[in-house]
C-alpha cells in the first residue's frame, strides 16, 4: 500500500515537471487557411524566434523563425518610404534547401485593423519569396504566410512593428 502511494505521488511529480517545462509557444502547421483574428496567440516582436530558434544560428537571415517539421519558415520585414518589404524564405531539411515551386500568399492586418493578401512571388536570385505591403503605418503588423508545397499546407504566424 504505501510503495503504491510513493508510486503515485513520483508520477504527478514527474507530470507536473513534464508539463512546466514544456514551451506552449509552437510552430503552426496547419491544413486551413486561417486570417490574422484577436483569437490567434501573439507572435514574438520582428527579430525574435517564433521557436527555440535564432536566425542567427539556425541558417536564418535574422528574421523570425518557425521550424514546421521539415520546413524552416523565416519572415524578414523592413520599412521603406511608403510601403513595407517583406521576404520569407521557405526551405526544407537540415540544409535549408530553398522550395522555390510554392505558392506562398500572405495575409496581412495592420496596425488600424484592414487587412491585405499579397501573392509572394520567388526571387531566383535570392533564393526567396517577396512582396510589398503598400503600408508603412507605424505600428504592429500580424500576418499569416500560406504556403502550399504541392499540396501540402506549411503555415506560419508572425508579427512586426514599425
Amino acid at each position: 500500500m504505501q510503495l503504491k502511494m510513493n508510486v503515485t505521488a513520483i508520477s504527478a511529480i514527474g507530470l507536473l515537471f513534464l508539463g512546466a517545462c514544456s514551451s506552449g509557444n509552437q510552430a503552426t502547421n496547419s491544413t486551413s487557411s486561417p486570417a490574422p483574428s484577436a483569437e490567434t496567440q501573439p507572435s514574438p516582436p520582428a527579430g525574435s524566434p517564433a521557436k527555440s530558434t535564432s536566425g542567427g544560428n539556425h541558417g536564418g537571415q535574422g528574421g523570425q523563425v518557425i521550424e514546421s517539421g521539415p520546413y524552416h519558415l523565416e519572415l524578414v520585414s523592413k520599412k521603406e518610404a511608403a510601403q513595407t518589404h517583406i521576404d520569407f524564405f521557405l526551405q526544407k531539411g537540415d540544409n535549408h534547401e530553398p522550395i522555390p515551386n510554392a505558392k506562398v500568399t500572405a495575409q496581412v492586418q495592420l496596425p488600424d485593423g484592414s487587412q491585405k493578401s499579397l501573392d509572394m512571388k520567388y526571387d531566383a536570385s535570392d533564393k526567396h519569396y517577396t512582396a510589398i505591403l503598400p503600408s508603412a503605418t507605424p505600428g504592429e503588423y500580424k500576418a499569416v504566410i500560406l504556403s502550399d508545397i504541392s499540396g501540402e499546407k506549411v503555415n506560419g504566424r508572425f508579427s512586426f512593428k514599425h
